[in-house]
């Protein structure tokens, strides 16, 4: 980013020097959870990215420099003033937001939540990073990339009690009982309490466990990263792979390494750019946000609203050699 993004965004809120925007451009506003946040950033680049395909769209991107709904009330009152066409919310809180968002809505700005959800009667619709089956087809693909169609493969997750990462499983194990993933055999499900020292000790255990396992899924950011260290310090690179959900700044060293051929974890850009391109559909008419609608995002796809006026936006993104190093510098 060669942007000061909070300078930027402390000016546009303000309403300072800045030069006045083309009549024909509708203001957007991405509302972030705090600003200086490289998943953010990434963001907001995807949503300049979907502003220019638009070319009648300006972006306000904005946030409070602390993570808290306090932050976001005071920000989404000045965009109400300023008479956002579309205010688009990934929420510190879901329920502390919804009367300034109704608020909002009640003078006709169309509200959307992305990232993180707001409940319900506070938004128009939640575009979700990706959903729970989306996910677990995806950690089994990439197990089924490192490991072939046969072979012993095992799960490092967060806790036990941890209800995305057992849902995640769930859905792991649904997939794995197709017939075409009928040589996949899972082994063993162990939990590192997203501790890196716990986690480590739990890859290690695996090792000893069942010396012919093929792949490690770790579906956590601090096991991902544990395990992958522990396949390098055990001299496994190249016998036993790591794969899971992992931050691109975490994982670039142990895709390097060998340890790790791919990974996976929502693409932030395309986050930005998806909800900036179903803001806009809303803002035009194009789109009216009910259950089962379809809305068009641009080069992302389609989005499809279950009864909740929810959307997941994709399979989550694959990180490998080939992309890992320019996302790092990202988040």
């Amino acid at each position: 980013m060669n942007h000061r993004l909070s300078t930027i965004a402390a000016a546009l809120v303000l309403g300072l020097g800045c030069a006045q925007p083309a009549l024909a451009a509708d203001k957007i506003a991405l509302v972030v959870k705090s600003l200086g946040i490289g998943f953010f950033d990434a963001a907001h680049q995807g949503a300049q990215e979907a502003a220019k395909e638009l070319k009648d769209v300006e972006i306000i991107y904005t946030g409070p420099a602390k993570a808290t709904a306090e932050g976001q009330i005071e920000i989404i009152n000045t965009l109400i003033a300023q008479n956002v066409k579309a205010i688009i919310v990934s929420a510190n809180d879901p329920d502390a937001l919804v009367p300034v968002t109704k608020k909002a809505m009640q003078r006709g700005i169309k509200v959307i939540s992305f990232d993180s959800g707001i409940r319900k009667d506070g938004r128009l619709m939640h575009l979700a990073p990706s959903n729970n089956a989306l996910i677990g087809e995806k950690l089994v693909k990439m197990a089924e990339q490192v490991a072939g169609k046969s072979g012993e493969i095992a799960v490092l997750s967060a806790t036990a009690q941890a209800t995305n990462q057992n849902i995640w499983i769930g859905e792991m194990k649904k997939v794995l009982a197709q017939p075409a993933y009928s040589g996949l055999k899972l082994v063993s499900v162990v939990y590192g309490d997203d501790q890196t020292d716990k986690s480590y000790r739990e890859a290690q255990g695996l090792f000893k466990s069942h010396p012919n396992l093929k792949a490690i899924v770790a579906p956590t950011t601090v096991g991902v990263a544990a395990a992958a260290k522990a396949v390098q310090d055990e001299k496994k690179t190249g016998a036993v792979f790591v794969t899971g959900l992992g931050l691109p700044s975490e994982m670039a060293g142990h895709v390097k390494s060998g340890a790790v051929k791919s990974f996976a974890i929502w693409n932030p850009i395309d986050l930005g750019y998806a909800s900036v391109r179903i803001a806009h559909a809303l803002v035009k008419g194009q789109a009216k946000a009910q259950p089962g609608e379809k809305i068009g995002m641009g080069r992302v796809g389609t989005a499809t609203l279950d009864k909740d006026n929810e959307a997941a936006m994709a399979e989550p993104f694959t990180y490998d050699a080939s992309n890992v190093e320019q996302f790092a510098k990202i988040f």
